[in-house]
């Protein structure tokens, strides 16, 4: 199955910061069976993000795309904004699962806004800019997504 990787930061997308948290997700996904089609780097803009999605999500026909970063309380963290704007149907338990499994490992996991939802039949999940979030979110997400893949296909589960 393959994913898109879309990385938000005004540093990394600069090149004032080194960029931890695409090769991190890359490395995983791809462990978990993933091909990785595509990875972006943009800044925390709303319309730079909704592009890069709906790119993802229309022309690509990607079935899964993970967002890092602008998930925070910063005034420039728009990645749930933007991420709202471009899908069809809202999927909270997602989410929910995230920050539940990794608020075992830091109260600061609750502090996350980000979202998930559905653009037609691409699944977008918001994940936070840290390595470490990244790596607990991940963990508690990919056990769901075969499942979540199912019910989008319209396939039988019981």
């Amino acid at each position: 199955m393959q994913v898109g990787i879309v990385t938000i930061s005004d540093s990394r997308s600069q090149g004032a910061r080194e960029d931890t948290t695409t090769p991190l997700i890359r490395r995983i996904m791809e462990v978990a069976g993933f091909e990785v089609s595509l990875a972006a780097l943009v800044p925390d803009e709303v319309e730079r993000i909704q592009s890069q999605l709906v790119t993802m999500a229309d022309q690509l026909r990607l079935p899964l795309i993970l967002t890092t970063g602008g998930t925070g309380f910063g005034p420039r963290d728009v990645t749930p904004e933007a991420t709202r704007r471009v899908i069809d149907r809202e999927v909270p338990g997602l989410p929910e699962a995230m920050r539940a499994a990794t608020a075992k490992q830091s109260p600061f996991a609750w502090l996350s806004r980000g979202t998930a939802g559905l653009r037609g039949r691409t699944l977008i999940v918001n994940l936070p800019g840290s390595p470490r979030a990244v790596e607990e979110c991940l963990g508690a997400l990919l056990p769901l997504l075969p499942h979540a893949f199912e019910m989008i296909d319209g396939r039988h589960h019981d």
